[in-house]
C-alpha cells in the first residue's frame, strides 16, 4: 500500500476552516453507506433545503454550506441531513510528485515535463501554479479511484503582472475512499504528460464519458488570422506558450489548440492523451456525450459563438464523424427566449485527415481569400475570432480546412448562427431526452444588431442569463435534407430558469438577484435525483453559488457559496462512486474584482483583510466536493444510471483481470 501524501493547508485556511472541516468528519456526511441503518432502504425521492446568501465577512472568505438534503423512503420514513463541504486540496498544495520532487498540484509542465517556472522576479524564480482548478472527472479503474483535474490558467505572475500564453495542466490525482463514511483522501498525485499533443491551451469545464474517459477542452482558441500578424495579442500569446512549452518559439502554432482532448487511465494508473481534430475547432467550453454514446453538443465560450454537434460513425469512438452547426429560427423573445433548431452539415472527417493537415503547417490566409469590405462572391460574418465583420471566401479545395480548423468562420458562411454569447456547460437528462445548456450572459451579440450580418438571435438584455432546455429527437434531416444518423438531435430550445438583474447594487455589491442563479457555468445533471446542478461564474453576485433545481418539481435550492470573488467551478454529480454520491465542486481566482464591488452590508475593509490573511487574493483555488448525500438507488434507477454501472463492473473487471 502507498504512503499517503499529507495535503498541505496553510495555517491561515485551517484557523478559517476547522468549523467546516469539523463539521464534515462528525456528521459524515450524514449517510455512511452499508452502516447507516436505512441503507438499504429504497428511496422514494431527494429534496434540498436551500441555504442563505452570506452575509458576515466569516462567510463571505471561505467555501461552506448550510443546506440539508430531505429524503423520503418508500416506506414513509422521512430523513433530514446537512450537507457538507470537503475541500480535497488547494492548486497550490505540493501533492503532486514530479521527476523526484513535490510540485504544487496546479504547476504546469513542459514537453519535457519539467515545472514551468516564473521569472517575473528576477531573484526570485518559482514554479506557476495556478489559481483557477476547473473540470473534475472521477472514474474508477482496476478497483482504484481517480480524479482528473483541470487547471485553466494562472492569474498573474509574481510581479503582479497578467500572464499571457502560458500552458495549462490537469493533474490525475489518485484518491481513497473511506469505505464507512465514503469521504476521500489523496493518496498520490502526478501531472498528465500532453507532449505528445503539442500541449494544453486553456482547459475550462470537461465531461466524464460512460465508458470511464475524461473529456476536457481547449477554450478561447487563438486566432489564426491575427497570428500572421507579429503585432497581435494572438501572435504573442501562442508565441509565448511556444516559448514556455517547447522552448521554441518556431514552433508556435495556433491550429494546434482548440480542440476536444480525450484522456484515458490504464489498469496501472498511467494517464494518456489524445486530442479529436474531427469534432472541430472553435472556444471549447465542454463537449457532452449524449445517450446513445456517439452524439455530442459542444460549448463555445465567447461572444458570436456557435453552437456545434457532432455524430460520430461507431460509438465511444470520436476519431471519426460528422460536425454540424445550428441555425437558430427564434419563436420567442419572453422570459429568456426560445427558438427551433436546424442543422447544417459542415462536413465528414477523421481525427487523422485533420491532423495531417495541420502538420503540413496550413495558414489562415491558405484557407481563405479576404475583402476590406462587401465584395461579390464573399460572405460577411461575424463571429468570436474577430471583432470587426469579415468578409470571406473559401479558395478552392480547402473546405475540409476551412470546415475543422475554423467551423465557426466556414459554419457562418454556410449559414449557421454565430450570435450565441457565453454558451457555457451543457448537461443530460437521459430518461427524459433533454439536454441543458447555460447562456450566461443573454446580451452583446444576442441582441439586436445593425452590422450589416444576417441577425438570427434577437433577445432583451439579460446580464444575469439564462439556462435554457433542448429537446433531443430522432428523426431529423439537415439543412439539404440528409438525414442525421441520431436519435438525439436538438430540435428546439428555450429558456428554462432566467436571472434576474437589479437596477442598483444590493448592499452586498449584488448587481442581479441574488436569490436566483446569475451568469451559469457549470452544469451537471443527476438522473437518480432528477436534479440539475448550477455553479454560477458571476460578476453580478459577490459571492457566486452552486444550485440544485429539481426538474419536476421546479423548485431551486443554493447549496454551496464559494469564497467572494470566485468562480464555482468543477461541478460533476457523481451517482454511485462505491455506493457513494459526491458532487465535485472546485472554487478558482478568489477575491478577484473585490475591489470594484459596492459593498456596505459589512465592512469592505475587513473583507478584504480576512481574504489576504485567508486563501490570498487570486494565490490559489480550491478543489473539492459536496457530501452529505444519501447512498443507494433512488427509485428504480435510469436506464442511463444502470449502464453505467454495468459499464464500471467491466472496467474494474478488466482491471483485475490485468492485475492478476
Amino acid at each position: 500500500m502507498k504512503k499517503k501524501v499529507s495535503v498541505g493547508l496553510s495555517i491561515a485556511l485551517l484557523a478559517s476552516s476547522i468549523p467546516a472541516l469539523a463539521s464534515a468528519h462528525d456528521h459524515h456526511h450524514g449517510y455512511k453507506g452499508s452502516h447507516h441503518p436505512n441503507a438499504h432502504k429504497q428511496i422514494q425521492s431527494v429534496e434540498f433545503t436551500s441555504m442563505k446568501a452570506p452575509s458576515t465577512v466569516e462567510n463571505m472568505v471561505k467555501t461552506y454550506t448550510d443546506a440539508k438534503v430531505k429524503v423520503t423512503y418508500k416506506d414513509g420514513t422521512v430523513e433530514e441531513n446537512p450537507l457538507n463541504y470537503n475541500q480535497l486540496f488547494l492548486s497550490k498544495d505540493k501533492i503532486v510528485k514530479n521527476k523526484d520532487e513535490m510540485i504544487a498540484a496546479g504547476t504546469p509542465i513542459d514537453a519535457n515535463g519539467d515545472p514551468i517556472v516564473d521569472t517575473s522576479v528576477p531573484d526570485k524564480p518559482s514554479n506557476f501554479v495556478s489559481d483557477a482548478p476547473d473540470s473534475n472527472s472521477m472514474i474508477t479503474i482496476a478497483g482504484k479511484s481517480y480524479l482528473i483535474s483541470h487547471y485553466e490558467y494562472e492569474s498573474m505572475n509574481n510581479a503582479g503582472e497578467d500572464v499571457h500564453g502560458l500552458p495549462a495542466s490537469m493533474t490525475l490525482t489518485q484518491v481513497d475512499r473511506n469505505p464507512k463514511t465514503g469521504e476521500l483522501t489523496v493518496n498520490n498525485a502526478k501531472k498528465i504528460d500532453f507532449s505528445n499533443v503539442n500541449g494544453l491551451w486553456t482547459p475550462c469545464n470537461g465531461s466524464t464519458t460512460s465508458w470511464g474517459t475524461h473529456l476536457g477542452s481547449e477554450e478561447y482558441e487563438p486566432d489564426a488570422r491575427a497570428f500572421e500578424d507579429p503585432s497581435s495579442c494572438s501572435y504573442r500569446d501562442v508565441t509565448n506558450f511556444a516559448k514556455y512549452y517547447f522552448g521554441d518559439e518556431s514552433k508556435a502554432n495556433p491550429y494546434f489548440y482548440g480542440w476536444i482532448p480525450e484522456i484515458s487511465v490504464d489498469n496501472k494508473g498511467n494517464a494518456s492523451v489524445v486530442k479529436h481534430y474531427s469534432t472541430g475547432r472553435f472556444s471549447h467550453e465542454t463537449m457532452q456525450v449524449l445517450p446513445d454514446e456517439k452524439t455530442a453538443l459542444f460549448g463555445d465560450d465567447g461572444g458570436n459563438t456557435m453552437m456545434f454537434m457532432y455524430v460520430a460513425d461507431k460509438k465511444r469512438d470520436f476519431s471519426a464523424g460528422t460536425l454540424y452547426a445550428a441555425k437558430f429560427n427564434q419563436t420567442s423573445a419572453e422570459n429568456g427566449g426560445a427558438g427551433d433548431l436546424q442543422w447544417i452539415k459542415l462536413g465528414h472527417s477523421t481525427d487523422d485527415e485533420i491532423k495531417a493537415i495541420i502538420d503540413k503547417g496550413v495558414k489562415f490566409s491558405d484557407i481563405f481569400e479576404t475583402a476590406s469590405e462587401p465584395t461579390e462572391g464573399f460572405t460577411a460574418v461575424k463571429t468570436n475570432a474577430s471583432k470587426k465583420v469579415e468578409y470571406l471566401k473559401v479558395k478552392p479545395g480547402m473546405e475540409k480546412a476551412a470546415a475543422y480548423l475554423e467551423a465557426r468562420r466556414y459554419g457562418a458562411i454556410l449559414g449557421a448562427t454565430s450570435e450565441f454569447n457565453k454558451m457555457e456547460g451543457i448537461a443530460v437528462n437521459q430518461k427524459d431526452k433533454k439536454a441543458y445548456m447555460a447562456i450566461s450572459y443573454e446580451n452583446g451579440s444576442m441582441e439586436k444588431q445593425d452590422n450589416g450580418v444576417r441577425d438570427d438571435i434577437q433577445l432583451p438584455a439579460r446580464d444575469s442569463g439564462a439556462t435554457f432546455q433542448l429537446n433531443l429527437t430522432g428523426g431529423q434531416a439537415d439543412a439539404s435534407g440528409e438525414k442525421i444518423n441520431s436519435e438525439y438531435v436538438p430540435s428546439n430550445m428555450g429558456a428554462l430558469i432566467v436571472g434576474q438583474d437589479l437596477e442598483k447594487p444590493d448592499a452586498y455589491g449584488n448587481t442581479a438577484a441574488p436569490d436566483k442563479i446569475a451568469n451559469p457555468d457549470n452544469l451537471s445533471f443527476s438522473d437518480d435525483m432528477n436534479t440539475l446542478f448550477i455553479g454560477e461564474d458571476s460578476a453580478l453576485h459577490t459571492n457566486n453559488f452552486v444550485w440544485a433545481y429539481n426538474v419536476e418539481t421546479k423548485k431551486l435550492s443554493r447549496i454551496l457559496s464559494v469564497p467572494v470573488g470566485a468562480e464555482a467551478t468543477g461541478l460533476r454529480a457523481d451517482d454511485m462512486i462505491k455506493d457513494s454520491r459526491y458532487i465535485l465542486s472546485n472554487y478558482q481566482h478568489p477575491g478577484e474584482d473585490l475591489d470594484g464591488k459596492q459593498i456596505t452590508a459589512v465592512d469592505k475593509q475587513k473583507l478584504e483583510e480576512a481574504m489576504k490573511n485567508g486563501i490570498g487574493i487570486q494565490e490559489t483555488g480550491g478543489v473539492g466536493y459536496i457530501s452529505g448525500l444519501p447512498s443507494g438507488k433512488i427509485g428504480a434507477g435510469s436506464k442511463g444510471e444502470r449502464e453505467n454501472d454495468h459499464h464500471q463492473k467491466e472496467n474494474d473487471h478488466h482491471g483485475q483481470e490485468d492485475d492478476e
